[in-house]
């Protein structure tokens, strides 16, 4: 229990020296846009610097992977995310706009009915789980309309890009990287999550730890038992009103996968490192629906197959706002 208590007033203190260097927390409303009726809506950003990645020990899991095992976290065998450091200052160098959600189904069909996207109808269906089923009482449900598109690849993300592009007659949307992700996530915070140390599933959409046992395998941090919700559910809006920047869906980032954090001080250098660096598997940002609340930290990163769909992964756009080059 005392080391319990020595490690939460570490962290407090630890995220409080961060909150020195850290870009405030803006509490004004931002500019919100929307480039065209079928486009996504965009809330432009401050510029301002952050403190990238997380402290080593912030990540919390149960049981993690050793040595080709599964074992219980322990002070003995404790579990450290090394991917998700070291932390560093970045300076935000290049003015962006983030859309205010993850992009929905309804917003891929747009791009899809209007030839783009590739002609891709991704599956729309979830098997919902809950803990006092079997696994014989799973039954598919259908996450349309405003739920956020998911099946998405690094690839097909990409395509929606191109078409929303085309439609603003502009080279200004892309995807984020992911410096450009966390910022947005972070907004002005340096805590696990926006909302703090600790949040509940009234404000991120994260599978409940309760629902441990309807996996066999013992292993309540990767446990399936909760479902996509609509964009514009729960409490999900950080300070700058991005919605769901953390659970419902992983977001695909344009940064190219690290075993370490890349420790680039400038946006601006983040984005040519991923523009430059041909095929790779991508980062994956923000956790998801399906996986416990550690995994919808703000500093948690992951990688992705860069053609790889799947059911719980999705994204968003940004665009940027600086004059482009003639």
């Amino acid at each position: 229990m005392g080391q319990n208590l020595i490690g939460i007033l570490m962290k407090t203190l630890f995220s409080a020296l961060c909150l020195l260097t850290a870009s405030p927390a803006f509490t004004a409303p931002l500019d919100m846009f929307r480039d065209c009726d079928e486009c996504p809506e965009m809330i432009e950003l401050p510029l301002g610097e952050f403190m990238m990645g997380a402290p080593e020990g912030e990540a919390q899991l149960e049981y993690h992977w050793y040595n080709g095992a599964l074992r219980p976290t322990t002070i003995e065998n404790p579990f450290i995310a090394h991917e998700e450091g070291p932390l560093h200052l970045v300076k935000v160098d290049i003015p962006v706009a983030m859309a205010r959600t993850e992009i929905t189904y309804d917003q891929w069909m747009i791009c899809v009915n209007d030839s783009g996207c590739n002609g891709y109808t991704p599956n729309s269906s979830v098997l919902l789980l809950t803990a006092t089923e079997s696994i014989e009482d799973v039954v598919r449900v259908e996450a349309v309309g405003s739920h956020p598109v998911r099946n998405i690849s690094y690839i097909d993300a990409l395509a929606y890009v191109d078409w929303l592009n085309d439609k603003t007659d502009t080279t200004s949307y892309r995807l984020p990287t992911e410096a450009e992700w966390e910022y947005a996530a972070r907004a002005g915070t340096q805590t696990p999550f926006y909302q703090g140390v600790y949040v509940t599933q009234d404000q991120v959409n994260y599978s409940d730890q309760d629902a441990a046992r309807v996996r066999a395998d013992g292993d309540p941090d990767y446990i399936i038992s909760s479902f996509p919700v609509p964009v514009e559910n729960l409490d999900a809006a950080n300070g700058w009103g991005l919605r769901h920047m953390s659970g419902n869906v992983g977001e695909i980032t344009l940064s190219c996968w690290s075993e370490r954090q890349q420790l680039f001080t400038l946006t601006s250098q983040y984005l040519e490192h991923a523009q430059t660096n041909g095929t790779c598997d991508r980062v994956r940002r923000g956790g998801n629906y399906v996986f416990s609340k550690n995994f919808s930290r703000t500093g948690a990163r992951y990688p992705i197959d860069d053609d790889a769909r799947v059911s719980f992964v999705g994204f968003r756009v940004l665009r940027e706002m600086r004059t482009p080059n003639p």
